[in-house]
């Protein structure tokens, strides 16, 4: 597909077979007089990676797991696509002049090196890896002034605070609402938190999503972590931002202005729209999505969230409180502690005393420059995986 009259967006999906990737080409397939996959990335789903090559035949494919290379890369001989291998070569590709939109949908630290160089090179960044703003938010909003480069989320709570935002440029904030689920384990306490299993966690009642970010929803550092990615989105301090859980998922979020009068953006809970609305700004457009009626939820609930039992959000709070390097610190021991519970290593609860530990013993760095943040996501790494092969078998949940 060849653009016309330039009204075909090339998007770079990184991730483009996880959760927010896969919904990301729903989109694109919906709408291709609008957008064309240019890029695709997956770190190991070779076979996925292939099937989407073959459909939507994007210009680059790459494969991070190098030894899947040879896999994909015969796989697709046939066709006028450039296979690549390794982390690097994300970096290396999103600078493409062809390339209008960089959709950052991998998981965890691993989108922030790309992101940087998406920036630098002046592309426009539809942003789904929250991490990149948790861990360096200082650093990218700086780079994206510097280069003139939008940032749209893609979360559907900070998408729904931009929509609120929209032509309210010269009123300020008040506060900032970001709304939860409360996940599969709202209400319950300790007791039962101690022994929940990997299926239980993983059985959101509202959103589907990844194995990491689900398990995180579960235990409400997805919250804690969408707080601070608020914070540098939307250049506001973290007193302004509060969290109400919100069982329905109807509300995605709101803004308080300082007149008292709120905005809130509603919807029924699916990923497509906040995708579509990022890659297609400032326009609107025209979808089959299923749409929300108020007969259908004639109660909408709100609650308090609980720090006492999910004490991650509250570990976020204070990291972005703390600022320097402690939100990397909190998100690389809560990457391993996700990895470790997922593998059967560690009980739900001690996650939270993982993370806890490495933010006590790491090196506090007020301010960080880009090497400082991969040096302390790297040993934040070292001791929370120390840290679980530590773990007394009672702490473990199998």
């Amino acid at each position: 597909m060849h653009r016309e009259n330039n009204t075909v967006k090339n998007i770079a999906i990184l991730g483009s077979t996880g959760s927010i990737g896969t919904q990301a080409l729903q989109v694109i397939d919906k709408n291709p007089n609008l957008f064309r996959a240019y890029v695709l990335t997956a770190q190991s789903s070779s076979t996925q990676l292939i099937e989407q090559a073959i459909r939507y035949l994007p210009a680059y494919v790459i494969i991070t797991d190098a030894d899947k290379y040879p896999i994909v890369k015969t796989a697709l001989a046939h066709l006028p696509i450039k296979v690549m291998a390794g982390h690097s070569a994300i970096t290396e590709v999103v600078t493409h002049p062809e390339i209008d939109t960089v959709l950052t949908a991998l998981v965890g630290f691993a989108g922030l090196e790309p992101t940087i160089a998406a920036i630098k090179a002046g592309k426009t960044i539809a942003l789904a890896n929250k991490e990149t703003l948790v861990v360096a938010g200082e650093l990218i909003t700086g780079l994206a002034k510097q280069h003139k480069v939008n940032i749209l989320p893609v979360d559907s709570e900070h998408s729904a605070i931009f929509q609120c935002l929209a032509g309210e440029e010269n009123n300020p904030i008040e506060k900032l609402i970001l709304t939860a689920s409360g996940g599969p384990f709202r209400g319950k306490n300790l007791q039962f938190l101690a022994d929940v299993t990997r299926a239980q966690a993983l059985n959101h009642p509202n959103w589907v999503m990844g194995a990491k970010i689900t398990i995180d929803s579960a235990s409400l550092m997805n919250k804690g972590l969408e707080v601070i990615e608020a914070k540098w989105l939307f250049d506001v301090s973290f007193e302004q931002i509060d969290v109400v859980v919100h069982p329905q998922s109807i509300i995605h979020s709101m803004v308080q202005f300082e007149d008292g009068s709120i905005k809130a953006q509603m919807g029924l809970p699916d990923m497509r729209l906040p995708i579509q609305y990022a890659l297609a700004h400032p326009q609107r457009v025209k979808n089959n999505f299923k749409r929300f009626d108020f007969m259908d939820y004639p109660n909408l609930s709100f609650e308090k969230p609980d720090l006492d039992t999910f004490r991650n959000l509250a570990l976020a709070y204070e990291a972005l409180n703390q600022g320097g390097n402690m939100p990397c610190i909190i998100n690389a021991a809560n990457e391993v502690a996700v990895a470790g519970f997922l593998a059967d290593r560690l009980g739900f609860l001690t996650m939270t005393t993982i993370i806890e530990t490495c933010m006590q013993k790491m090196s506090f760095i007020k301010k960080p420059q880009l090497d400082d943040y991969l040096n302390t996501d790297k040993e934040t790494r070292i001791l929370a995986q120390n840290l679980i092969k530590q773990m007394p078998l009672a702490a473990i949940t199998i």
